[in-house]
């Protein structure tokens, strides 16, 4: 901005000293000196309310809001973001990217996430979400939107309700999520975990439920029938499953899209058998058997 204010249409030299002097010089100097005020209060006022200030003016309230405008070929350094603190929540629950691209929350139940107020198309957002899973029941859903690379998020379930996570641990999950299409696309990333729909984990495969696709390993202990199931996996992922101890009758597990056809079952009848299954080309495969039985 060039300024308005021209300090040479002050005559410094008038009026001069021990003569009679024209008034029209003093009407010329006044008017020139407020006309110059004038340019001086109203650009002082445009910087005031434009420029980023390092601190906040006198008698305001800092704000370097930048409205969107660009910034380039600046050389940054110890930069940071600011924290927004969700508490302890449950059911809806809504990312709101204006308050802050670093969001915490704890869960006191399932949690299904929304987004509001993304950058409109053209322009990249991210927001890292650090989550702390307090039970193993609750369940995190992102909305449908999130479908890049949620394929292989471990626990993840697909649905036409949107991505569901289920964990296998307690603790602290961190995920980055990112678009640049104002949402309508938004793509995820699992910071703090392998991407990859297993790891190693276990667990103790009780009657009547699923196995877990988050755990690599499910193992058993029966003292009558029991009976559980396993689901479509992941192309590429393993599934172990052990008797470690039998008191009562056999285990046995109904496998979605098992390879060997039939009943698609397999059963376990005594202690140390066991067997590594493999989803391959959207099917189960058995690929290691030490006495337990397919049908």
């Amino acid at each position: 901005m060039t300024s308005q204010i021209n300090p040479n249409n002050i005559n410094g030299a008038y009026p001069v000293a021990g003569q009679d002097n024209n008034s029209q010089g003093f009407r010329d100097n006044f008017t020139n000196t407020a006309t110059n005020f004038q340019y001086a209060y109203n650009e002082i006022t445009d910087l005031q309310n434009k420029a980023v200030l390092k601190q906040a003016l006198a008698g305001t309230v800092l704000d370097n809001n930048m409205l969107g405008s660009p910034l380039s070929n600046a050389l940054l350094s110890n930069m940071s973001e600011a924290t927004v603190t969700l508490g302890s929540v449950s059911g809806t629950t809504i990312i709101n990217y204006a308050l802050g691209s670093y969001q915490t929350f704890t869960t006191n139940g399932a949690v299904t996430l929304g987004f509001s107020n993304l950058p409109a198309a053209g322009a990249a957002a991210r927001v890292r979400l650090v989550v702390t899973v307090a039970n193993v029941i609750h369940t995190l859903t992102f909305p449908n939107a999130v479908s890049v690379n949620n394929v292989g998020i471990v626990g993840a379930t697909i649905s036409a309700s949107g991505t569901t996570i289920a964990f296998n641990t307690t603790g602290k999950f961190i995920f980055d999520l990112a678009t640049s299409d104002g949402g309508s696309t938004i793509s995820i990333i699992e910071c703090n975990k392998e991407i990859q729909p297993f790891n190693n984990s276990s667990e103790n495969l009780a009657d009547a439920t699923a196995a877990k696709l988050s755990a690599t390993t499910s193992y058993f202990s029966t003292v009558a029938v029991s009976n559980s199931t396993l689901a479509a996996g992941i192309p590429g992922q393993i599934k172990v499953f052990a008797m470690v101890a039998r008191s009562g009758g056999n285990k046995i597990i109904t496998v979605t899209n098992p390879a060997w056809g039939g009943a698609g079952t397999i059963t376990f009848s005594a202690q140390g058998q066991a067997c590594t299954l493999q989803y391959i080309n959207n099917t189960w495969f058995c690929i290691g058997n030490n006495g337990a039985v397919f049908a």
